[in-house]
């Protein structure tokens, strides 16, 4: 099957050379007016630092409590001030079928900040994302992070994190 080409409008690399520095940017990100509805892939290797993360963005957004990792649910829902985030990980998806079963259609229709692990096991499935974050360790733990916007309302998130 091809998967559509997705326009890559902007691209950015950050670099986290530690916790303290994704944690920062996160804080940026939560700050965006143009949160509230995103969608935003996280794509890297197994302990690359995706959960991480996705927990400080949630922390920054006033999420209390355990923070979860989908893994095994698929998908954990939240409620901030304003709407839901959904944290999403398909690294354990390899059944369309559980698309809908899952209620995923309905969930990406619907508003709210979907953030998404391991989109590349349901590309397919997937709208086109307004954030791409990606990242990779390098040199004794470091991070870089590249990120590409997809849409006018990614611009807005990749300025709020790069000021």
């Amino acid at each position: 099957m091809t998967l559509p080409h997705r326009t890559i409008l902007e691209t950015h690399v950050l670099d986290w050379p530690d916790e303290t520095a994704c944690a920062a940017s996160a804080a940026a990100l939560a700050a965006a007016p143009a949160l509230r509805d995103a969608f935003i892939e996280l794509r890297g290797d197994l302990g690359a630092g995706k959960t991480t993360f996705v927990r400080h963005l949630l922390r920054a957004l006033g999420v209390g409590g355990r923070i979860k990792s989908p893994t095994y649910a698929l998908v954990e829902p939240y409620e901030i001030d304003g709407g839901a985030v959904w944290h999403c990980d398909f690294y354990r998806f390899d059944d369309p079928r559980e698309w809908d079963d899952a209620g995923l259609r309905d969930l990406f229709a619907a508003p709210g900040l979907k953030l998404v692990e391991w989109p590349e096991r349901a590309a397919a499935l997937l709208p086109a994302c307004d954030l791409c974050v990606e990242l990779a360790v390098v040199d004794g733990g470091r991070r870089r992070v590249t990120l590409q916007v997809h849409t006018e309302r990614g611009r807005a998130l990749l300025a709020a994190m790069t000021r």
